[in-house]
């Protein structure tokens, strides 16, 4: 247990920290975005063979989006001709790889951490869109179409001088960063309360590194739970401070950043429901398997 003072800094430092963070990789992201034509995207993502899925887990992986971005990329994919594989690689890979979660992993939980995580996910989001495409998955796509899609401006954005591209990516951040800050302040005083007031002993008993069920339970309590990896790395760093594994904790932050309940009620919107279930199973599984791993390689 921890005193009023202590839980109050731990509050404070831990939200500066992230918000430096997600302001500095959302605007780091968004400047190289700036350099990358669309066109260019769209045609190595078509690639053939596991190819096209490597490169769409990539861009996944670069791309710090929300469901809000990464559902109406993921139909613009469709309609634009890109392999159902690649486009899954990419919705897969597009939360768990979040360039946000995984500074802030880095961060807060340590590199070793970081690079694992980011090397689990990332072969997770092209094996399984590879092995959805095969298995024949795209013939419950219904038949929509990308409403209000925009070209973009890449083109008048590369010709912007560098100062300009530095204002306008901090905006960008901002902008970002403002619809979520609600989450992220809840997630670190969940979290500060936490490291201040819960017991060591309840925390060891329940998701201790001893407990093989925690970690596909903290899979399925990451659905409902957070609906923003933000909110949850600060819950779970400070659960992990308690003793819970980081097995655990990495399995909550995957099923909270991909199966989040927002994010499958708009896929609802674009794929028939034995889609949808596949995913949200492609979510546990990686969240599981990524737990089980963390624990014996780290543990």
């Amino acid at each position: 247990m921890n005193t009023l003072v202590d839980t109050l800094e731990y509050f404070v430092f831990i939200t500066c920290e992230l918000i430096a963070l997600f302001m500095l990789i959302s605007a780091a992201v968004e400047i190289i975005l700036m350099y990358i034509p669309q066109e260019k995207i769209r045609n190595r993502l078509s690639g053939r063979g596991i190819i096209g899925n490597v490169m769409a887990a990539g861009f996944g992986a670069l791309t710090p989006f929300c469901a809000c971005s990464t559902i109406p990329m993921t139909v613009g994919f469709l309609n634009a001709g890109v392999p159902f594989g690649s486009t899954m690689s990419f919705l897969i890979a597009s939360p768990l790889l979040n360039p946000i979660i995984i500074g802030m992993l880095g961060a807060m939980v340590g590199v070793k951490a970081m690079t694992a995580y980011f090397i689990i996910a990332f072969v997770a989001s092209v094996l399984f869109g590879f092995v959805l495409e095969k298995a024949g998955m795209q013939k419950y796509v219904k038949n929509v179409r990308l409403k209000n899609g925009h070209a973009g401006n890449s083109e008048n954005r590369r010709a912007w001088p560098l100062k300009r591209k530095l204002r306008e990516a901090f905006i960008s951040a901002w902008g970002s960063l403002r619809p979520i800050m609600g989450y992220l302040l809840i997630g670190v005083a969940l979290g500060a309360g936490i490291y201040g007031y819960m017991p060591q002993d309840f925390v060891l008993r329940i998701a201790g590194p001893d407990n093989l069920f925690a970690i596909p339970v903290a899979a399925v309590l990451g659905i409902p739970l957070y609906i923003r990896a933000e909110t949850a790395i600060p819950i779970g760093v400070a659960l992990m401070g308690k003793g819970m594994s980081i097995g655990t904790v990495i399995a909550l932050i995957i099923g909270g950043a991909g199966m989040a309940i927002p994010e499958m009620t708009m896929l609802a919107s674009i794929f028939r429901r034995k889609l949808v279930a596949t995913i949200v199973a492609v979510i546990f599984l990686t969240a599981v398997i990524a737990g089980y791993l963390f624990n014996a390689l780290l543990g």
